[in-house]
């Protein structure tokens, strides 16, 4: 079984910061690509940030310049740092893997169970 398990959100006033960590564990053999989406309520999930284990990085356009996504390939782990929070910003935010479970084996897309972010004053 593989899990991702996210920390970080929580209620921050507009302009602040957040930083968000995502940890994948189980039986993993190789992961492509970590990334963070969010769903606002009454709206579809969004892509916000992905990152390659080869650290190849890309944004949403409206949160490029505020948030920055890192990995940690030794550890299964990414993390998006964000600042200047806006209240559009407000959603919950999921974690999400592209993994292998075995070499050779077709990747698959995980999910993290989600964490509230709001920004509000």
């Amino acid at each position: 079984q593989v899990q991702l398990v996210e920390s970080g959100g929580g209620l921050v006033q507009p302009g602040g910061s957040l930083e968000l960590s995502c940890a994948a564990s189980g039986s993993i053999f190789s992961i492509n690509v970590m990334g963070w989406y969010r769903q606002a309520p009454g709206k579809q999930r969004e892509l916000v940030a992905t990152v390659t284990t080869g650290g190849s990085t890309s944004y949403q356009d409206s949160v490029k310049g505020r948030f920055t996504i890192s990995g940690d390939n030794a550890k299964n782990t990414v993390y998006l740092q964000m600042n200047s929070l806006k209240p559009e910003d407000t959603a919950v935010y999921f974690c999400n893997a592209i993994l292998s479970l075995r070499r050779g084996g077709l990747p698959y897309v995980y999910w993290g169970q989600g964490t509230q972010v709001t920004v509000s004053s």
